[in-house]
């Protein structure tokens, strides 16, 4: 009874048992298939905490903007335009740091474009960032002629985004604190009470006197900002930018969110929770390529798991 009752909880019950299940899946994968799981070698465990952060960066912005009760869809739009730019305005001479900047400025630009679709346009936000997704890839594929661009920084600027201290990657601190900084934002800030409100009931929220629109925009810009982010971090780590990356980013993302406690209505989540429903989908994508799974595996296991999370939440939530 008590464990229930731990677990109807919805600050607790999702983050709990998302990681049970993660330890769940990992030791009986690894008694199914001894010879081919090799999950906790030095090798894959480094691989992880490379690859976690790219989906992990994009599910926390993708996760306050759920919690303010709208959607991106056009992140990975977002992360493959900005670092393509980056790599493109790199390669014709300017600076490493001013191409990053310019890469965060279009990131940042294309969330404000969106929340102004939704807020002042008064699109629904699933249509708006579904033709900015579209749009934003025909762009990528019109600048790249479907070509892919380089991106070799090197020095400081590269360590900084894809270095390692011993076994522990920089992208994997970057994520750390980014979690870090968006819960000081949900939980500690003003802004973080004004993004559960307006997801909440927003318009209760504005009846107590928050500007809903304001607070709805800053969602967009920080899930603009962090779309960017990732696409930059992504770039460092493989050296280029091919205009197909980014596909099907912004699904996992979402369903990194829900698997990780946050309601689909808005008003509800937690930073802990995403990053663990990021984490999951990886271990999950891990899994089936260290037993030689399909990869259409995966598309399969993240649909059940949408569906999964979704049932489990409305079981959970309190009466």
């Amino acid at each position: 009874m008590v464990l229930w009752h731990m677990i109807r909880d919805h600050k607790a019950g999702g983050i709990a048992v998302v990681f049970v299940i993660m330890q769940l899946l990992c030791i009986l994968t690894s008694l199914i298939f001894p010879e081919e799981f090799r999950y906790t070698s030095p090798e894959n465990l480094q691989m992880m905490l490379k690859a976690i952060p790219l989906l992990g960066i994009l599910a926390i912005g993708v996760g306050i903007l759920m919690i303010s009760g709208e959607y991106d869809l056009s992140v990975g739009s977002n992360f493959v335009l900005s670092a393509y730019l980056m790599a493109l305005t790199f390669n014709a001479g300017l600076p490493v740091g001013l191409a990053i900047i310019i890469a965060l400025a279009v990131g940042a630009a294309i969330g404000f474009l969106n929340g102004i679709l939704v807020l002042k346009v008064k699109m629904p936000s699933f249509i708006a960032t579904l033709g900015s997704m579209m749009f934003l890839r025909g762009i990528v594929l019109i600048i790249s002629q479907g070509f892919t661009q380089p991106f070799r920084p090197g020095g400081m600027s590269e360590a900084i985004f894809t270095g390692s201290i011993g076994r522990m990657q920089a992208q994997f601190l970057w994520l750390l604190l980014i979690s870090f900084l968006a819960y000081l934002l949900l939980a500690r800030h003003k802004l973080g009470n004004h993004i559960f409100a307006v997801g909440g009931n927003t318009k209760s929220a504005i009846a107590i006197g928050v500007n809903s629109d304001k607070v709805k925009l800053i969602a967009f810009v920080i899930v603009g900002l962090l779309a960017a982010f990732s696409g930059i971090i992504s770039a460092m780590r493989v050296h280029s930018v091919s205009p197909t990356q980014g596909s099907g980013l912004e699904l996992q993302a979402i369903a990194a969110c829900v698997i990780g406690g946050l309601s689909l209505t808005g008003g509800k989540g937690t930073v802990l929770g995403i990053f663990l429903g990021a984490a999951f989908l990886f271990i999950i994508q891990d899994i089936l390529l260290l037993i030689r799974a399909p990869g259409f595996y995966l598309q399969m296991f993240m649909g059940l798991l949408i569906i999964v999370a979704v049932i489990f939440n409305n079981l959970t939530k309190k009466e």
